[in-house]
């Protein structure tokens, strides 16, 4: 339960730097040494994660909802002076989460089979 709940907190905290990152104008916005879809893939994927970890079993509502995320703050963009949205971006952005939600589920499932697994090699 722990684990879910720090996921959670993860999961959330990540999704607002998500927006205050996409939406404050371009001179505030900090830049990496990596790559622009680079840093959106790992933030996304990031935020999958933990939303896969935190909502395990429902990794397919979570998934729809997070398209749906990436599509609105993309448009969200087009409201902010200096910034634009970009069908690249959401691609990447939408891949990214979904691919990090479901491997955030199926991280949090194997969970309990590797705890089996060790505690039957300590019993040996």
């Amino acid at each position: 339960m722990m684990v879910r709940n720090i996921g959670r907190a993860m999961a959330w905290f990540t999704l607002v730097a998500i927006i205050v990152l996409s939406l404050v104008p371009p001179g505030a916005r900090p830049t990496t040494f990596m790559a622009h879809k680079i840093e959106h893939a790992s933030i996304f994927l990031f935020d999958g994660v933990a939303f896969g970890i935190a909502y395990c079993g429902y990794a397919w509502l979570s998934s729809i909802v997070a398209v749906l995320f990436c599509a609105g703050i993309e448009l969200a963009q087009l409201t902010i002076p200096g910034r634009h949205a970009r069908l690249s971006d959401f691609f990447v952005d939408a891949i990214a989460i979904c691919v990090g939600i479901f491997a955030g589920s199926t991280l949090i499932r194997m969970r309990p089979h590797r705890e089996a697994i060790i505690a039957s090699r300590s019993a040996k």
